[in-house]
């Protein structure tokens, strides 16, 4: 069964038939909904392969709706949190606030994405820790390339609306091989950046990153390109499975987890495209 490179919604009791917190919403009746294979996808306003009416979206189950309004509602509070932090943290604690921002969102998105219930409360401090980091790294780096952050929004807007216009209106999916690529490839590269990140501390420079000045080699713009890749064929991945949650009839509440998916990879896409955005400015 095809699971999901976003932690978040790869989780099981998320969008995956025949989930504990799944049987006891659905009630015992619900024999043709585990046995749903997840991997399909049925045209939008279908009804789910094998499902009984019960089973279709209705009151209490996870709407698009839902999933849109709880991430823009995340995504605000993302840039609120990032204008605050822009303006009102001192110079002279930019550099530990960030470092500890970039901790912090590290270790609560283990915890929201390691959690059997999710928990609104949790998502919406991840959002503020997130924006925090994000917005002292874009005030780093807009300091030394003047207008780089509005080129990084834009491009992240541009991104994300190609995106999901190629995948509602063109129909892209991501199965089979490129899809298992897609999840091996992000958990490596998610490997391969905290250990960078700890060894830096150590004094010892893998070359995956370039500093915010100076000399850019052509490893640092690879790494960069790879990452923007992989959000893009994420975001193809987390459309799919919100997709197949809402017609699955996940509980209400799960849109949360999906809104929180989507924050996370929005998140890293902007973060990707300011860096390298700024190795072409030098």
């Amino acid at each position: 069964m095809l699971r999901s490179s976003n932690p978040v919604l790869s989780r099981k009791d998320a969008f995956t038939p025949g989930a504990p917190e799944r049987q006891a919403y659905n009630g015992p009746q619900n024999q043709s909904y585990q046995s749903y294979d997840y991997g399909q996808t049925a045209a939008y306003g279908e009804a789910v392969p094998g499902a009984t009416v019960d089973q279709q979206p209705g009151p209490g189950r996870m709407t698009l709706d839902d999933v849109i309004t709880k991430t823009a509602v995340l995504i605000g509070v993302v840039v609120l949190s990032a204008a605050l932090a822009w303006f009102l943290v001192p110079d002279a604690l930019t550099y530990p606030v960030l470092i500890a921002a970039a901790l912090g969102g590290v270790v609560i998105s283990f915890v929201v994405a390691l959690r059997r219930k999710m928990n609104p409360a949790l998502v919406g401090v991840y959002a503020v820790v997130e924006g925090v980091f994000v917005g002292l790294l874009s005030s780093v780096f807009e300091s030394f390339y003047p207008g780089l952050v509005v080129s990084a929004v834009f491009a992240s807007m541009i991104a994300f609306a190609v995106t999901l216009a190629a995948y509602k209106f063109v129909g892209v999916r991501i199965r089979g091989l490129v899809a298992k690529v897609t999840v091996v490839a992000t958990i490596a590269f998610a490997i391969a950046m905290l250990a960078n990140f700890g060894l830096s501390f150590l004094g010892i420079n893998l070359g995956l990153r370039a500093g915010i000045t100076g000399p850019v080699g052509l490893l640092p713009i690879l790494v960069s390109g790879i990452a923007v890749v992989l959000c893009v064929l994420n975001l193809f991945l987390d459309f799919q499975y919100i997709d197949d949650g809402i017609r699955m009839g996940a509980p209400a509440k799960e849109s949360w987890r999906a809104a929180f998916g989507l924050m996370v990879t929005l998140v890293w896409m902007y973060v990707e495209l300011l860096r390298i955005l700024s190795y072409f400015r030098r």
